[in-house]
């Protein structure tokens, strides 16, 4: 019998899943071109095509939707919806994500303890041990025809800058690009392997296809300098920054399939055998987006269906009533000048808090605000990040810098119309990162330089002292810096509250029964 000489081999990968298994859209139960359902049906399809394949899960797994908040806040029973259906679909592994840690740390053990695939995160390190803090650095498949495959996991190391401290309690993350360079040169030394395939739950600093900064360089995205300055990695999988990316760097095949589940990452990879050693030929690589074409697959929704029941009930129960127009028509314009949503979320924030000034966000353009009655549906749509809360102390100095940050969030179009600052945008959505502030007085006038846009700013109908000190109450990710909000680094900590934000404001809610929209005008950006 002749040897075969040539195979081949598909890669497919799943990211930033965030939670969705159904397609549909939680906020208005509407039908939507995502979800893991969806995924489930083509991962069988394309693996049927191949006698050789790989299945990954490049992190951001068990967070995003009201059904994994369900599960993780409200009925935590049975293995995580989640893992299950990895587990029914022979996943071989998954990589550490940022948001894996949002729920704590005991909810990511039952997690990977429950999963029948190992967990990779080779820079998440146990402090004290030097030991990987979740499974393994990386693995080795290895297939009836000698070919070996070596996938090794890594996870952005900026999660300190954004996630609760208690929930990375005695964990470290080194360097994720010098991670990655000092495993693979274990792996070339001490592993024999035909392939190399890096998980990198971490996205692009610069564009693939010219190299220009693409974002700040802070090093929660290094995947283009792992490109050009690791030598020998075959493909490079990515995520986290939910773009949809097929190319190659340097001779490396790049990925990145979205979010939600929009898309699979899939790369072809034909081998020959070459003197007893199979040899890369050629390497294809393309993004599979589910179109309406694809039914969703009917085991994997009958595996959530219960828990799925459940998360619909808790999300029809009515709170409470709104008294006045808390709706969001334009979410451009909310961010223009004050409004009543904006104002009950930071006053929620300063009734948890005690603060007398607050910060928050509209995070995405979806929200619609809330109508007359209002449901844990209508909470969880608009406020949709599991955020605590964080009472720090900083400066009226810092306190101008972090608006002269938010004043960035515009720019003047050449009609003289403002507009949203495209670095906003590209390479995802940053809306999260422009605040609206409550408690102060101020103006940002977009028409004047950059760093020179506070015109007014005030409290109490007084000017800021730039020396004095003030108590703000935000949410933990921007307490930490994240979003590039730096002037809020390590600044003294008043009071944490530790209830996530949907529960506060649930809690105002119950509490009140009734909620009067208001909107003392309290600032304005001008153009």
């Amino acid at each position: 019998m002749l040897e075969n000489k040539q195979c081949q081999m598909v890669i497919l990968e799943t990211s930033d899943l965030h939670g969705h298994v159904f397609p549909h859209n939680y906020r208005n139960n509407r039908e939507d071109s995502i979800g893991l359902a969806k995924l489930a049906t083509m991962i069988r399809r394309e693996r049927e095509r191949y006698d050789y394949s790989v299945l990954i899960d490049n992190g951001d797994l068990i967070q995003g939707t009201p059904l994994t908040y369900f599960y993780a806040k409200v009925r935590q029973e049975g293995i995580h919806p989640m893992v299950n259906i990895l587990n029914a679909l022979n996943y071989d592994c998954a990589v550490i994500g940022n948001h894996e840690f949002n729920f704590g740390i005991e909810l990511l053990q039952a997690a990977i303890k429950d999963s029948n695939f190992p967990w990779l995160s080779a820079n998440t390190i146990q402090i004290g041990s030097n030991n990987c803090a979740f499974g393994r650095p990386y693995v080795v498949k290895e297939y009836d025809n000698g070919l070996r495959v070596v996938i090794l996991g890594i996870t952005t190391h900026y999660i300190p800058n954004w996630e609760n401290p208690k929930h990375i309690a005695d964990l470290q993350f080194e360097n994720a690009f010098m991670s990655t360079k000092k495993w693979v040169k274990f792996i070339q030394k001490y592993e024999t392997y035909d392939l190399l395939i890096v998980s990198y739950h971490g996205g692009f600093e610069r564009e693939p296809s010219t190299g220009e900064e693409s974002e700040v360089i802070t090093g929660e995205n290094q995947a283009y300098a792992i490109c050009k300055e690791i030598a020998g990695i075959d493909i490079l999988l990515t995520g986290h920054q939910h773009r949809m990316i097929a190319d190659t760097v340097n001779g490396v095949t790049i990925v990145q399939p979205g979010c939600n589940g929009q898309a699979i990452g899939k790369v072809e990879i034909t081998f020959e055998k070459v003197r007893s050693q199979w040899v890369i030929r050629h390497k294809a690589v393309e993004l599979l987006p589910i179109d309406e074409a694809v039914e969703a697959d009917l085991k994997t929704m009958k595996m959530t269906e219960e828990m799925e029941r459940g998360t619909q009930a808790w999300l029809d129960q009515p709170i409470g009533r709104v008294i006045g127009d808390l709706t969001i028509q334009d979410a451009f314009a909310v961010r223009l000048g004050a409004h009543p949503m904006i104002k009950f979320f930071n006053q929620v924030q300063m009734d948890a808090s005690g603060a007398r000034i607050s910060a928050t966000a509209l995070f995405d353009n979806g929200s619609e605000g809330f109508n007359e009655e209002v449901t844990m549906r209508d909470i969880v749509s608009n406020y949709i990040y599991p955020n605590t809360l964080k009472v720090i102390c900083i400066t009226g100095y810092e306190m101008k810098a972090a608006l002269e940050k938010c004043a960035c969030y515009f720019m003047i179009d050449s009609t003289r119309e403002i507009e949203v600052n495209p670095a906003y945008l590209e390479p995802k959505p940053q809306h999260y990162n422009y605040d609206m502030w409550e408690g102060i007085e101020y103006e940002l006038d977009i028409r004047r330089p950059v760093g020179e846009r506070v015109t007014k700013l005030m409290i109490s109908g007084e000017p800021i002292e730039m020396v004095g000190e003030y108590e703000v109450v935000m949410n933990n990710y921007r307490a930490s810096g994240g979003g590039d909000f730096h002037m809020f680094q390590n600044k003294p900590v008043i009071k944490e509250i530790q209830t996530d934000m949907t529960e506060l404001i649930a809690d105002y809610f119950l509490k009140r029964k009734m909620v009067y929209a208001d909107n003392d005008k309290n600032w304005q950006v001008i153009w």
